[in-house]
């Protein structure tokens, strides 16, 4: 367990750099930041498969593809472009702190699974994540804002809708590659990881030709392009394959609803990050939105512990 424990935390950390990557390369839109992520992606994994392509492509049947179809549409590309939309709306804190109710989401749908711990024993763990979740959505609608990020109470709260959809679809995530890794206990979380980059590699170049191929000629503005492919790549390797795969790893060592929390530490990592390139401390809202988040991770984690301790220990 601790073992799983450890992998979610390391995963928590790769991930958190994807939500400053849409506030640094805010020249760039949520889709074309959407796109340059994933195909970066399937092109690593699928440099990584090809090797072992015979021994696992013929493993897969058609319940399979369906579940690596889904998946990559919920879980990567819708996620990332809504993602990418509240940050360049409502900044990176606002973001990550929205997407920290998944662990509330993943715990309910995880409540009636073998082993899991009672609800009423995470009942005020989840009700500290829901307040802290509460103060941010304050925080955002009442705070002045820098002047590059939405200003008007209409557009700030289309930043955070999008940050409740991007929610919803790693919610989705989440829930179903957890179960499918339990089902298909013969599948390596490697493979697994690798089927899911060219998957959503593929998706993504289809929907960079269709969507920005034709306006790709018309767009003569000097952008950082190198910076761009820099940090594709980047983040591809580091928080898409390697970060995918830790926490795959931890899914395996973990019950649902434990597992579940350590997403939390994507929203904690991100926040470092966030607040480290602004310059700037949290604001009082916030903060309390931070320790509130912290201390309901921290009580379901303990009694996650106290569950499945040894009941004669020693």
């Amino acid at each position: 367990m601790f073992a799983g424990i450890v992998y979610g935390v390391m995963a928590g950390a790769l991930w958190g750099v994807i939500f400053l990557v849409p506030r640094v390369l805010s020249m760039f839109s949520a889709t074309e930041l959407m796109v340059g992520r994933y195909v970066a992606y399937g092109i690593v994994s699928l440099v990584f498969l090809l090797p072992v392509a015979r021994r696992v492509l013929p493993r897969l049947d058609r319940r399979d593809w369906f579940t690596l179809f889904w998946l990559s549409v919920a879980g990567n590309l819708i996620y990332y472009f809504m993602l990418a939309i509240a940050v360049q709306r409502v900044g990176v804190a606002a973001t990550s702190l929205v997407i920290g109710m998944l662990p509330v989401l993943v715990t309910l749908a995880g409540s009636t699974d073998h082993n899991a711990v009672p609800l009423r024993r995470l009942a005020l763990p989840l009700a500290a994540i829901v307040l802290g979740v509460l103060c941010n959505g304050a925080d955002v609608l009442t705070a002045r804002l820098p002047a590059d990020y939405a200003q008007s109470t209409g557009a700030r709260l289309l930043g955070l809708g999008a940050a409740v959809a991007a929610l919803l679809s790693w919610s989705a995530y989440a829930i179903g590659n957890a179960r499918f890794l339990m089902r298909r206990s013969d599948m390596s979380s490697h493979d697994w990881s690798l089927l899911m980059g060219v998957t959503t590699g593929a998706l993504a170049l289809l929907t960079g030709v269709l969507v920005l191929g034709p306006s790709a000629a018309s767009h003569h503005v000097a952008r950082p392009w190198g910076w761009f492919t820099l940090a594709m790549f980047a983040i591809a390797i580091g928080a898409s394959m390697v970060g995918t795969g830790l926490w795959n790893a931890a899914t395996r060592r973990l019950p649902l609803t434990l597992g579940g929390q350590m997403i939390i530490f994507e929203t904690i990592f991100a926040l470092f990050y966030g607040f480290c390139y602004d310059a700037r401390l949290p604001r009082p809202l916030e903060l309390a939105a931070i320790f509130l988040l912290l201390g309901g991770v921290a009580g379901s984690s303990w009694a996650h512990a106290a569950r499945h301790a040894p009941e004669h220990p020693g």
